[in-house]
């Protein structure tokens, strides 16, 4: 990417950004230790009120139609729509990816293909080279993972499986198909951080820590 330079979650003795993972379902708890480990006030987020008061969105896995049934039960997508529509960042992983795409929440300009890699017996793991993350690849966890089926030309890929988009990021929104809140690299969830801070905007570059899947 240009040189905007690597984008990095708030410094100690900043003021510390408050980054919401929706409740309904899924491992929300894994992503709310992982964003408070990078300094992040991180909360669960299950109302409306929640999401307003937030700097940054997690969307995490799970099942992407009860997800979706649940944020219509709870009056939550007026509230979504809105924090998308004010610029701040929105990460959606595995089916919160789906969530963010055409045929649901309508704030990720692509088309998801559920289930793409084949159901839990074919899950599995793969080290990506994710652009704008640094050199290490990152350890991916796909889980009946989707991939991008299309996407139109604001969304930057920044990997791949197989040919098939599996993280992309187009404005305040940032998506992967896999699950990093299973492993001990945080930094997808540094970029949105970076994002929410202001300085994530001109380069993808994040600076995380990167390990081992746990």
């Amino acid at each position: 990417m240009g040189g905007a330079g690597p984008a990095v979650p708030p410094e100690v003795g900043a003021e510390r950004l408050r980054v919401g993972v929706l409740a309904s379902q899924g491992d929300f708890a894994a992503h709310v230790r992982m964003l408070a480990q990078l300094g992040a006030e991180s909360m669960e987020v299950r109302t409306p009120e929640q999401v307003e008061s937030l700097d940054a969105l997690v969307i995490p896995g799970g099942e992407s139609t009860t997800i979706t049934k649940a944020i219509e039960r709870d009056g939550l997508r007026p509230a979504i729509e809105a924090h998308h529509a004010a610029g701040k960042p929105i990460f959606g992983t595995c089916a919160g990816m789906i969530v963010l795409d055409r045929l649901h929440l309508g704030l990720l300009d692509a088309t998801c293909r559920r289930n793409a890699f084949g159901r839990q017996i074919a899950s599995f793991e793969a080290d990506l080279e994710v652009e704008g993350v640094g050199p290490e690849p990152m350890r991916a966890v796909f889980i009946r993972a989707p991939w991008i089926e299309e996407h139109g030309p604001g969304v930057e890929v920044l990997a791949r499986v197989d040919g098939h988009p599996v993280v992309v990021r187009e404005g305040p929104v940032l998506a992967a198909a896999f699950h990093p809140e299973l492993t001990d690299d945080s930094r997808l969830h540094a970029l949105l951080m970076a994002m929410a801070s202001g300085r994530g905007a001109g380069s993808p570059d994040a600076g995380g820590e990167r390990k081992g899947a746990s």
